[in-house]
Parts: structure tokens; sequence; C-alpha cells
């Protein structure tokens, strides 16, 4: 007792100690924080103060402790909640049977380019889009009408860069209507694939919505729905364009396309896989990848896309091609690996007065680079607005890393993509020496362009080396030929003839045409030959020459 009283003693002469200034400058501290300072701050302000007078006057302030314990309560509440957070999320992914759970590296989708739309069409809501830039429909002028194929999805098509440009492209021939049909995409799920007469009510509903009364169909590796309307509504279509499409289904099951198709369904749906069939140029570019396994799983299920190919081996529209009166014009690319070329031109012999142009290449989705787009403009509006391309005599390089999806296993994802980063690094710094131009990056390597043979030779064996000290193997591949160059791109056959080379190379191997061979005697470059080879997609036998260090 007398222990207390003698404590309590010495507190109220600690408190006569301290000056009256003293505390008018606690006070005026505190009152600034409270108006300046962010709560956190202002509590730190408020257990500063107190503390000093604990230092100075020998007692710890309770008024100003107390404030400072009402301000950190936010905080503390919020700190609190996230920690609940936390612990939920492990409980939902983590401790549920102690598995973890990798979510893919996949960008989050962005907001649709152009506005969803929905109409009714018996009992399904069917989405649509409309693209009209140029303002066609206060025009009254005629309609453009994209089908992409069996399954689309119209929110993740305009993620693809160069099949929105495409849109784009094909959004000044007219007003631009595309929809995902029932079933597939953003429409109304459905428990059976839609029939063909279901497929042209649901068109017609969406052509009544926008008030379309004339329209050109542009259909892509899609002939039921395209030729169906055509032949049944020849009053209201100006045009048809169908291309990589067959009479019958049951040419595109056949072989390793239709082996790889059964097996993306059954195991491997939505990774990616079926780029090797639909667009094998692109199997390098991991965004590409990518971007087809999201549309994949967001256009349609494995157990409808198992649906819709069963239907389409049954389909057969010989019967119907005959019918067709309407100016018609058919493409097809030499190589392609889902529908063989001989199945196009069967088609356009079929069809009263239609026109087929064949081109070079294997990839059957040719949004992403298609060659034919100003033959679909002339075909559709009598005109070509697409200036003419600069054609001049350029050196092609192509780059690969060899073995990335391994060392991508070894390394993980945080490693790799540092060395990926010294690799584009060191890439660009040798491009820059040799005067070399970028044209873009492509997967685990890049598209190049020199105006000199030797110097894309000594560019590409630089790059061989040092790549060699980051432990990567590379592979180039070289060709010098005419090509189309573009404001940000190259085209022609050279360039193709060059991703050939390329992917003949062996690792650490620069590998050239005997064209560019030819075109450096007396650089003192020497080379090995390789013997002929089989470019695919390339007429005739090319003899290679590998790079001699």
């Amino acid at each position: 007792m007398v222990d207390e009283e003698a404590r309590d003693e010495a507190d109220r002469r600690a408190v006569e100690r301290v000056p009256a200034a003293l505390r008018r400058a606690a006070v005026f501290v505190v009152r600034a924080a409270a108006v300046v300072a962010p709560v956190p701050l202002r509590a730190v302000v408020l257990a500063v103060v107190a503390v000093a007078f604990a230092a100075d006057a020998g007692f710890v302030a309770p008024d100003l402790l107390v404030l400072a314990i009402v301000d950190l309560t936010p905080l503390l509440v919020a700190l609190e909640m996230v920690a609940r957070s936390l612990a939920i999320i492990e409980h939902m992914f983590v401790n549920r049977g102690r598995r973890s759970v990798t979510f893919p590296s996949t960008r989050v989708s962005a907001p649709p380019v152009v506005p969803i739309q929905y109409t009714h069409s018996g009992d399904a809501s069917i989405a649509y889009q409309v693209v009209d830039d140029a303002g066609f429909a206060a025009d009254g002028g005629c309609d453009v009408v994209v089908i992409n194929g069996p399954a689309s999805h119209l929110e993740l098509m305009w993620e693809e860069p160069r099949t929105a440009h495409t849109f784009r492209q094909m959004a000044r021939y007219g007003r631009l209507i595309m929809h995902d049909r029932r079933g597939t995409g953003l429409s109304d799920p459905t428990s059976e694939p839609p029939t063909l007469e279901q497929q042209v009510d649901d068109l017609r509903a969406v052509l009544a919505a926008v008030h379309s009364e004339r329209v050109a169909i542009i259909g892509c590796s899609d002939l039921g729905l395209s030729a169906l309307f055509a032949a049944t509504y020849p009053e209201q279509v100006t045009g048809l364009v169908l291309s990589g499409v067959a009479a019958d289904g049951e040419h595109t099951l056949t072989g390793r396309s239709g082996e790889q198709m059964r097996a993306a369904i059954d195991g491997d749906w939505g990774n990616g896989t079926l780029v090797s069939v639909f667009a094998p140029s692109q199997l390098d570019n991991r965004e590409f990848v990518q971007w087809w396994g999201r549309m994949q799983r967001s256009a349609v299920s494995p157990g409808m896309a198992r649906k819709l190919m069963e239907m389409t081996a049954r389909t057969n529209l010989r019967a119907v091609l005959p019918t067709i009166r309407v100016p018609t014009l058919v493409l097809h690319v030499r190589g392609d690996r889902v529908v063989p070329v001989e199945c196009g031109r069967e088609v356009a012999e079929l069809i009263p007065g239609a026109r087929f142009i064949e081109y070079e290449g294997d990839d059957a989705y040719s949004w992403h680079d298609p060659q034919g787009l100003s033959d679909i403009e002339e075909f559709l509006t009598g005109r070509r607005t697409v200036a003419p391309p600069d054609r001049v005599l350029a050196t092609v390089m192509f780059t690969d890393i060899v073995g990335s999806t391994e060392q991508l296993s070894q390394l993980g994802d945080r490693r790799w993509r540092t060395r990926l980063e010294d690799h584009d690094r060191i890439v660009r710094a040798r491009l820059a020496r040799w005067r070399g131009r970028e044209i873009k990056a492509i997967g685990d390597g890049f598209l190049a362009t020199f105006d000199g043979p030797a110097r894309a030779v000594s560019c590409g064996a630089e790059i061989v080396e040092e790549m060699a000290g980051l432990g990567l193997s590379i592979r180039v591949g070289l060709h010098t030929g005419e090509c189309e160059l573009r404001s940000d791109d190259v085209s022609g056959i050279a360039v193709h003839i060059a991703s050939r080379v390329m992917h003949e190379a062996e690792p650490r191997e620069v590998l050239a045409s005997s064209t560019v061979k030819d075109l450096v005697v007396g650089s003192g470059l020497r080379f090995a030959d390789r013997g002929p080879h089989s470019l695919r997609g390339v007429d005739g036998e090319w003899r290679l020459y590998a790079l001699d260090a």
C-alpha cells in the first residue's frame, strides 16, 4: 500500500515537471498530424509523442497512447482482413488434397473491341457484333458477313492483333457482321450442335436485328452455313467467298490431321496443340499458341467439339453446290493440313462460274496473315485500294532457340524469363551491328532482313557463338530473294523459304540456301554442303549449305 502511494506521488511530481510549453507543442503536433498525415503515419506520430513524454517526464501520456491506438485500429482491421483472405485461399487451393495450383501465365482478357449484342432465334440467344467504322449503314451499302469456322468467340478473336487487323481491313468493304453460332462462344449453350437449318435461321435473325438486306458472305473453314444460305437466299447475297473448304466432311477427318484433332478433343483440348494443324507457321509464336488455346477453351467444350466433328463427317454438300447462283470466289492454301487443296478445287468446279485461287502456305487458319485480302476486296467491291507493297531483294533471317521447352522446365519461369531477356538483348545488338532490320520476335526467335547476304551470315554466326556462352543452342536459317516490305512486316516466298531453311538447321548451325552461298563468293565465308532438301510447301529440291566455322 505504501509503495503504491509512493508511485502515485512520483507520477504527480513528474507531471508538474513537464513545462506547459512542451504540452502545448505536443497538442500542436497531434493536431497537425490529424490534419495532414495518413492514418498509419498519424498513429506513429502519436505514439512517438507519447514515448517522448515518457522519456522527458518519466511517464507515458495515456491520452496520447489512446489516440494512437484509435488511429491504428483501421490499419489493424485491414491487416486482419488480408490475413483471413489468405487463409481462405490457402484452404481452397493448397490444403485441399495438399495439391498446389499453378495458374496459366496468360494475360487477362481485354474488354471487347467491338460491343457484343444479342438477338433471339427461336429459343436461343445469339451473340453478334457489328463493325461500321466507315458509316456504311448510313449509305445503305452492302454488308459483309464473316463466318469464322464451326466455332468462334467474338471477344477473344480480337485479342490476336493480326486477326483483329484482318477484320478491320474487311470492314472497309462494308458494314462487318459476325456472330457466334448457338452452342459456341458467347451464344446460348446447347446439348447438341445446331443443324444447318438452325444455323441459317440464326444468321437470318442476326441480319434482321441489324436491318441488313444485302450481304456478301466470307466463310473461313466453313461451307455448310455459307453455301446453304447463298443457295437458299440468292436475292440477298451479292457475293460468296469460301476459304479452305471441302464439299464433304470426310476429307477433313482422315490422315494425321484427323488423328491430331481426335487426340486434342480426348485429352489435350485447349492447350494449343492444334496450332500444328491449323496454323503450323505459328508454332514458334508463344503468344499465338497461348491465344489459340484460350480460343479453344472458350469457343467450345471438348464434348461439343466432338459432336461438331462427328456432324461434319456426316455432311455432304455436293448436291447443294451446283444450285448456288451468286458470284463465288474459292481460296485455298497449297499446304493446308486440314482440308487438302484438291477439295477446294472440287468446290470451285461444282459451283457454276466460281473462280479458284491457290496460294502458297500451310495455314488453314489464315486470318493472322491472309494472302487473299486484295483478291477478296477486288471480288466484292471491284477495286483494290491496298497500295502495292515495295518489292526489294533482301536476305531473310530466322533464328530459333533449340529445346526451349526443356530448358523452361529445368530453369523455371523466372530464370527462363531472364535468359530470354538476355537472348533478346544480344540478338538486337548483333542486328544493329550488321545493319539488320528486326521485323518481329516470333516465339523463341527473330525474323529479320538484311541488305547484304554476307552481313546476314556474319550476324547469324555471332548470334550462335554468343548464345552458346549463355548455354543456349541457336539455329539460323537464311535465304535471299525478292520480298514485299511493308511498314512493319515482310512477306513473300523468300520469307517462307528462309523459315523452312531454319527448320532444317542443326543446333548451333547457320544454314543457308544456295542463293546466299553463291552471293557471298569472295567474302571469305566458307560453307559445307548439306545436300538437297525438300522444303515443305516449296516446289523442287533445295541444296542447303552450313556455315563452316
